[in-house]
């Protein structure tokens, strides 16, 4: 019999729901689509045929229903992977830790996971305004350093040649999203490429306002990277602590962009909303 979860590690508020999500196991489905904008959840809802669960608490929102027949959970995540790893745990927990005894399940329950967000591109080639689908996440965070992990050849070939490129202090991270989720939903104007996610928005990305980043050519020299045929296209905030978390759980993980801006050509799209709205007809018709 597997051990019992102490409550310190593992808190369960008064109602039975999970502590950062509050959610109780009954209102997830199998099928979740993540956003970082909790103000996006509603924009995805309102296809679905109806909604049958709302719940928010900080920034996680969530809402369950169906879209042509199909029970979906949206679910909003804010920004950073240090959001991510609570939210991959607890949704984690929700359907492979039996709540009330605090044990695991003896059966894995693996779910469909797929993020839809922004991201900006590193290519001249990816212009502002195309969809994308990461088929590998490379993090520039710190959250691995606290994980142990099986990593793939490539995988760790990957990491080490950024850590060259921009001379980091430690090796980064690098998975790869499910080849199922990306055989679905790559499909017409969605095009593969490889994410890079970034500790911040500003110094990290190499924008400079007030303050001066450390390395202020970090786009420039990860789009010059290339391993065995990988190549860095776009960058953003979220995907590989996805693809890590995902991995180390048993989940399926698949990440796709709107990509509002490149930062090679130095352009941004008109109007944002509408290449977001693309991606999100896209995810739902092909989920």
């Amino acid at each position: 019999m597997t051990k019992v979860i102490p409550a310190s590690e593992l808190i369960i508020n008064p109602d039975g729901s999970i502590y950062h999500l509050n959610l109780k196991p009954e209102f997830l489905a199998s099928t979740v689509i993540t956003v970082g904008d909790p103000e996006r959840v509603a924009k995805i809802t309102k296809y679905f045929d109806h909604v049958e669960i709302k719940v928010a608490k900080r920034e996680f929102v969530t809402h369950t229903g169906t879209y042509k027949g199909k029970r979906l959970t949206v679910m909003s995540t804010g920004m950073g992977t240090d959001n991510i790893e609570i939210f991959m745990t607890e949704l984690d927990a929700l359907v492979n830790i039996d709540l009330q005894s605090r044990r695991v399940k003896q059966d894995h329950t693996s779910l469909e996971i797929i993020r839809v967000g922004t991201s900006g591109s590193m290519s001249e080639n990816i212009p502002a305004g195309s969809l994308l689908a990461s088929e590998y996440g490379i993090g520039l965070d710190t959250l691995m350093q606290y994980y142990t992990a099986e990593y793939g050849s490539c995988e760790i070939a990957i990491a080490e040649a950024v850590q060259k490129a921009i001379g980091l202090g430690f090796r980064p991270y690098c998975f790869k999203g499910s080849s199922l989720l990306m055989e679905r939903l790559m499909k017409g104007e969605v095009i593969k490429g490889n994410t890079v996610t970034c500790p911040g928005f500003f110094g990290p990305q190499g924008r400079e306002v007030r303050l001066k980043p450390a390395i202020p050519d970090i786009i420039e020299r990860l789009s010059k990277v290339s391993v065995e045929g990988v190549e860095l296209t776009n960058f953003e905030m979220e995907t590989a602590g996805y693809y890590a978390m995902g991995n180390m759980l048993g989940h399926k993980m698949l990440s796709l962009n709107a990509i509002v801006a490149n930062r090679i050509t130095q352009e941004f799209v008109a109007d944002a909303d509408e290449v977001m709205e693309r991606l999100i007809l896209h995810t739902l018709d092909n989920i």
